[in-house]
């Protein structure tokens, strides 16, 4: 029951007091971005969703505008010089993540639930075996149960593991569990930098 409505609608609710309270923040934070560096307030990205389906995903722009697709690409690790000097703030205290509630609103996310992967990494959708992609039969969240264990430095199988394990477990309390660990994660800045190529 939780995981078909209850996780739904708990979500749009919370991810709508959320986005009130915080409006302050989130114009400060926009303002900051578009004075630090030349290019857009928000970053936007496709990446896929539930059950496979692609939709686009928003951030702060913590990079320089097209950072994408020029040095280590997708990676981003210590000391990249493309990541802005906002960036580097919104980034360690994962602000830049904010905008990602109006994809909870809209639906295409949740709070907690798997990390929308690239449509291209770490490989294409269709490259997924059956088993891999019951990471999709809910919907991506901004945190999961792979962040708070390893986040960013571990490998794509394990990562995809873990992701599956946590579909065919949502619960209420796993959900409050991993919640209350990415606080802690957050406030100790754990795991947040890339450590190399994870496929």
């Amino acid at each position: 029951m939780y995981k078909r409505f209850g996780k739904r609608l708990i979500d749009t609710v919370l991810s709508l007091i959320a986005f009130i309270i915080l409006s302050p923040l989130l114009l400060i934070t926009a303002l900051a971005v578009k004075l630090s560096s030349p290019g857009p307030v928000l970053f936007k990205q496709q990446r896929l969703g539930l059950y496979g389906k692609v939709f686009t995903i928003y951030k702060f722009r913590s990079m320089t505008d097209g950072a994408e697709h020029t040095g280590s690409g997708v990676y981003s690790g210590k000391g990249d010089a493309r990541v802005t000097k906002v960036g580097k703030i919104i980034r360690a205290t994962s602000i830049d993540e904010l905008p990602q509630l109006i994809n909870i609103i809209v639906g295409d996310m949740a709070i907690v639930g798997p990390r929308p992967p690239l449509t291209y990494h770490p490989w294409p959708v269709e490259q997924y075996t059956e088993e891999q992609f019951h990471m999709f039969d809910v919907r991506p969240g901004i945190t999961g149960w792979a962040q708070v264990h390893g986040r960013k430095g571990v490998e794509w199988h394990e990562r995809i593991k873990m992701n599956v394990w946590y579909t065919q477990h949502v619960s209420l309390a796993l959900d409050i569990k991993i919640l209350f660990m990415t606080v802690f994660k957050v406030l100790r800045n754990e795991d947040n930098v890339n450590t190399g190529a994870t496929v």
